[in-house]
């Protein structure tokens, strides 16, 4: 299984550095020297960490694979990611792997069927990405206000959405 761990933001200075996007909870082990990464897109990697540093805040990683700013600039968007088995589960029952939400079904606190959750963005806050049946996608921010309860163990994400969130459900379905 594949994890992501980061994402590849824009090039640093004119060695090849890039700035990263942090998606672990442990980014010294996952970006220290020697470790090696694979990329989503597979073209990009796999690339070797060759230093690390914190700059204002932001994480810079230098590969062995990247010698300058154009290449860097090649990287950008790229999915850092690595092999895990099952990743331990997080500390906060809160919190979920997004591995661990594909796929779980959807549905309003009334029981209506929502879809599937097809993908977990990260767009400054969390966004589920569901599939609803007719194949057309709906963005439902991941909070808790909206989202009540993930049920892992079950397959299911309870939604409680505000009117018009998800379109042509009848309000009478969304409780």
């Amino acid at each position: 299984m594949q994890v992501v761990v980061g994402r590849v933001g824009r090039p640093h200075g004119i060695r090849g550095e890039v700035s990263v996007e942090v998606r672990t909870d442990d980014p010294h082990t996952r970006f220290a020297e020697g470790s090696m990464l694979n990329t989503e897109p597979t073209h990009h990697g796999p690339l070797t960490v060759c230093g690390s540093r914190w700059h204002g805040g932001r994480l810079l990683l230098a590969f062995d694979q990247v010698a300058d700013r154009d290449m860097a600039a090649g990287l950008r968007g790229a999915l850092l990611v690595v092999d895990a088995q099952d990743p331990a589960p997080p500390r906060d029952s809160d919190e979920f792997h997004d591995h661990h939400l594909l796929g779980l079904r959807a549905i309003t606190v009334a029981g209506a069927d929502v879809g599937v959750v097809a993908d977990v963005l990260h767009l400054g806050q969390d966004v589920l990405a569901v599939r609803r049946p007719d194949g057309e996608e709906v963005l439902v921010p991941f909070v808790r206000a909206i989202v009540p309860t993930v049920d892992l163990e079950g397959g299911v994400v309870t939604l409680d959405p505000p009117p018009g969130l998800l379109g042509d459900v009848p309000p009478d379905e969304r409780a």
